[in-house]
């Protein structure tokens, strides 16, 4: 099928034009995202490459960076300008209900979007939850992206934000892409330190949780804390 340029699709189908005219509740999904792509290659048109992003956002609410540039027509900079969205969309998208959100058993993390969506990362991610003195939520932040180990998982990085936020406790969370749900002893390791560090500064590391596709494994309920 021949590569079909912007400005040859009809002006009454053009997104952004569509968004001018009809305002951009009027827009299917992967229009929004042809809007904000704006041009596709000499190979894939900008509404197909859309089409293709739209599809994966439908598995996985918030793809990563190296997802995205498996789709064929996402090059660096398209990936990066769909990262932004995903974050302004995490950060602005619904923050009513992340505050309100109650954090009093260790699945209760779930209810929270970027928890939720670890479970399908094929890259060890390390999140940080501060939540309140009733244990309501108050923010949740991606710490490191990478192998654990206790020098990228450092106790300045992960309470920098918690002090800011004048939070009574932290839950962190880290996913095992492998599907093994037991932690390792560098696991272990940074759950010390990050507890100790806690105890200096007065803000509780309430659990340490490790989250797969199979569910959530607590290292409070392990001993470990």
């Amino acid at each position: 099928m021949p590569v079909k340029r912007i400005l040859e699709i009809d002006p009454l189908d053009r997104p952004r034009e569509k968004i001018e005219k009809k305002g951009a509740s009027s827009l299917k999904d992967y229009e929004l995202i042809a809007a904000i792509l704006g041009m596709g290659t000499k190979k894939s048109d900008v509404l197909s490459v859309s089409r293709k992003v739209s599809e994966l956002i439908t598995k996985d609410e918030f793809p990563g960076y190296e997802k995205l540039l498996e789709i064929d027509g996402i090059g660096k900079s398209k990936a990066a300008l769909l990262m932004a969205c995903f974050e302004f969309t995490r950060r602005y998208g619904n923050p009513a209900s992340i505050e309100s959100i109650r954090i009093t058993e260790p699945d209760h993390i779930c209810q929270i979007p970027e928890i939720m969506n670890l479970r399908n990362k094929n890259q060890e991610h390390f999140l940080c939850t501060t939540l309140n003195g009733a244990s309501e939520v108050i923010a949740t932040r991606t710490i490191t992206m990478g192998l654990l180990n206790h020098s990228l998982v450092h106790p300045r990085e992960v309470f920098a934000d918690a002090i800011t936020d004048r939070a009574a406790g932290i839950i962190c969370v880290h996913n095992h892409p492998s599907g093994n749900p037991e932690p390792s002893m560098e696991d272990i390791k940074v759950t010390r330190q990050l507890f100790e560090a806690g105890s200096i500064l007065g803000i509780n590391l309430i659990d340490h949780l490790i989250i797969t596709k199979g569910g959530i494994n607590s290292l409070r309920s392990l001993g470990y804390l």
